[in-house]
Formats: C-alpha cells, sequence, structure tokens
C-alpha cells in the first residue's frame, strides 16, 4: 500500500488543452472545470534484468487516443510508482504508447489497449505495471494490468476526499484489453552526450 502523501501527490487533474494533445499534470487541487467522468488507476515500473545505468527507470508519460475524436492526452506520471486521477470525455480509448526515462536516457514503447470511459462515473481502470527490459539490443517492454481492490478503494476514496460532489458516483472497473502486452522499446532524443565509441547502446 502506497504511502498516504504518495498517493496524494500523485493525483492528476486536466491541464489546458493545447492543439490536438491535452496535457495531465499532477495538480491534485485543482478544481474540476467540466463535468466530465474521472479515470483512476495507478502506474507502476519495474526491472526485469540487470542494468548497467545508475538511475532506475520510471513512467515520464502515458499517451492516451480517444478514438472517437482523434485526440491526444498525455498523462505525465514522472515516477516509478504513482496513483493517479484524470479528467477525461467518456468514449472509446487506446493506451496507445509510454515514455520510459532511466536519469538523461529516455526510450518509448507503442502499445495497443482499448477500454472505455463511462460518463457520469470513477472508472477504475487497474494497476499498470511496466516491466523494463536491461538495457541491449532489442530491449522489451513487458505491460500487465490487473485489479488491485486495494488501489481501487484508496484511489478513490482519497479522490471523493479532494471532491465529495462525487462521492455519490458509481465506481466502475474498466481494464484495457489486452492486460498483458510485450513491445519493443526505442530510446529516443535526447541522448547523453557520450561519443559514439562509448555508447554501450545504440539503436
Amino acid at each position: 500500500m502506497l504511502r498516504t502523501g504518495t498517493i496524494l501527490s500523485g493525483l492528476f487533474l486536466a491541464g489546458a488543452l493545447t492543439g490536438c494533445v491535452t496535457t495531465l499534470d499532477p495538480v491534485s487541487d485543482t478544481p474540476l472545470i467540466a463535468n466530465d467522468p474521472i479515470v483512476v488507476g495507478r502506474a507502476v515500473t519495474l526491472l526485469t534484468g540487470p542494468t548497467n545505468r545508475w538511475y532506475g527507470p520510471e513512467v515520464r508519460l502515458i499517451e492516451l487516443i480517444n478514438r472517437e475524436t482523434g485526440r491526444r492526452y498525455q498523462v505525465m506520471v514522472e515516477s516509478e510508482d504513482r496513483q493517479f486521477a484524470v479528467e477525461m470525455p467518456a468514449g472509446e480509448y487506446e493506451l496507445s504508447r509510454v515514455q520510459i526515462s532511466e536519469g538523461p536516457f529516455m526510450s518509448i514503447a507503442d502499445l495497443n489497449e482499448t477500454f472505455t470511459v463511462h460518463p457520469e462515473q470513477i472508472n477504475y481502470v487497474g494497476t499498470w505495471r511496466f516491466g523494463v527490459d536491461m538495457p541491449k539490443y532489442g530491449r522489451q517492454l513487458l505491460v500487465s494490468i490487473i485489479e488491485d481492490p486495494d488501489d481501487r478503494s484508496e484511489a478513490a476514496h482519497l479522490f471523493v476526499e479532494q471532491h465529495p460532489e462525487w462521492s455519490d458516483r458509481q465506481i466502475s472497473t474498466v481494464l484495457p484489453e489486452p492486460v498483458i502486452l510485450e513491445s519493443r522499446l526505442y530510446e529516443v532524443a535526447p541522448y547523453p552526450r557520450i561519443h559514439r565509441y562509448f555508447r554501450r547502446q545504440w539503436w
């Protein structure tokens, strides 16, 4: 179970619209502007093999796409373990990609997991576990999504504490499918300014 302070610092609400991308930042005390449904969950990053990097991996951002409107939503996690709550319009969504950071290193993986956000509800989307392979050519990311009753009740409880007007809303579980998925991780800029000869990972 996460400490209350960690969970509270990880609650997310909708940020400003920018073009076709909506960035969802960690601002827990922002009042709800629209009456959109709420999506709550947890993102956890794990290493599945040894690493020679000084920094452990963490999820920098998760990208969601509304399949009806095409609008992209970027959830700024920036943590190895964080609860989140975001305000989003109802509709069909795709968990399209995730960006992993390891200090100065950045990598990204394309995903294809879908779920439905129901109107006028608190939608629990599960605990998203991102298993990061050791740095190597052909590096893989294993995504597994589970329903954790403790995470579900804790995230919803803390959200309702900040927004008691939602206390009578139904909580539904809508896990993205497939719940297990493996994808290739690609390193992206900005890459550390190390001479090419000394780079251990080059792809």
